[in-house]
């Protein structure tokens, strides 16, 4: 009996181990998904408006990731002055970059989707990304932000 109790404790630990593993690692497919849910609820989009929205939407994410990648070269600090002034506008430049291909997105989401929702899912996806930092050290992310 005790070897069969200690079995089943043993068994609930591993079980209980691998699946706390498994909830830290972080899953770029998972987190999209839950973000356009998460969006998708927010703004009120229809399945229909979801589907016209998306696309355009992934397609300024992609945009935007190149950037970014620009800027993460920036993270180096410049070693004299006339490289941290080279940096800084740099810096500046991919900023100016990256708010223009929002404009030009929100202008393109607007014709698929009234500047309401529109308005409503670039508040939720403020709000989901606050959320999902503020938890990624506390385990990784859980789905988005509570109501």
């Amino acid at each position: 009996m005790k070897k069969l109790l200690v079995s089943a404790v043993l068994m609930m630990m591993f079980v209980l181990g691998v699946n706390a593993e498994e909830q830290q690692k972080f899953s770029p497919e998972k987190f999209q998904a839950d973000l356009e849910q998460y969006i998708t609820n927010e703004a009120g989009f229809t399945p229909e408006e979801a589907a016209k929205f998306f696309p355009l939407y992934r397609e300024m994410q992609k945009k935007q990731r190149v950037v970014y990648n620009k800027m993460r070269e920036l993270f180096k600090v410049p070693s004299d002055e006339a490289s941290s002034k080279r940096a800084i506008q740099r810096r500046d430049q991919y900023e100016i970059e990256l708010r223009s291909i929002q404009q030009t997105y929100h202008n393109k989401f607007l014709k698929v989707v009234s500047a309401t929702k529109v308005y409503k899912s670039i508040i939720a996806e403020d709000k989901f990304h606050r959320h999902a930092f503020r938890n990624w050290g506390q385990g990784g992310h859980r789905g988005g932000p509570r109501k």
